[in-house]
């Protein structure tokens, strides 16, 4: 099962030492979800990783970086809404209903399904999926191993989401609240 950390969405001090300690502590990708920062603070931040540990991350908001600083791939999002034809690294996107992940499974290597559990770093956010609708969709094949649940996943939860077949779990408020 994939383990996944998304940063917070601001510019935080100390966030490459955080993320190296993420990656070092059994995180596989760091996603690097950064809409409240500029490109010059998440160029920084990538260049005070290592070539290895940068090939583990996956950007969202800045395209060019990607390329810039050859990391893992891209994520599908308001800000990056498609990617060129000689495209090759990983692609990923968010869902939100069990019907954006049929329609979406088939474009990437792997896609989040939220909110499963209430929010821990956005308030307010709740849960979007009853127990009984997760496992119908387990059951149906809708979660598989290319759906990463989101949303309220801490560590203690990721039994259950194995039970269900998710192929991994991201979490953020989880790993950034325990700082």
């Amino acid at each position: 099962m994939l383990k996944i950390a998304i940063t917070l969405p601001d510019a935080i001090s100390g966030e490459v030492a955080t993320i190296r300690r993420l990656l070092a502590d059994g995180f596989d990708i760091v996603h690097l979800r950064k809409p409240n920062a500029s490109i010059d603070y998440c160029r920084q931040l990538l260049g005070g990783l290592s070539v290895a540990e940068r090939s583990r991350i996956v950007v969202h908001d800045y395209y060019s970086l990607y390329r810039e600083f050859a990391l893992r791939g891209v994520h599908l999002n308001r800000n990056i809404v498609s990617l060129p034809s000689d495209y090759c690294g990983s692609r990923t996107r968010s869902c939100h209903s069990f019907e954006e992940v049929v329609r979406y499974k088939a474009e990437v290597d792997y896609l989040f399904l939220s909110p499963i559990f209430d929010s821990i770093s956005k308030a307010g956010y709740r849960s979007a999926f009853s127990h009984e609708e997760l496992h119908r969709a387990a059951n149906e094949g809708i979660i598989d191993s290319r759906v990463i649940a989101l949303g309220g996943v801490t560590p203690d939860k990721i039994s259950y989401l194995e039970s269900l077949g998710f192929g991994g779990a991201a979490m953020s408020g989880a790993v950034y609240n325990k700082q």
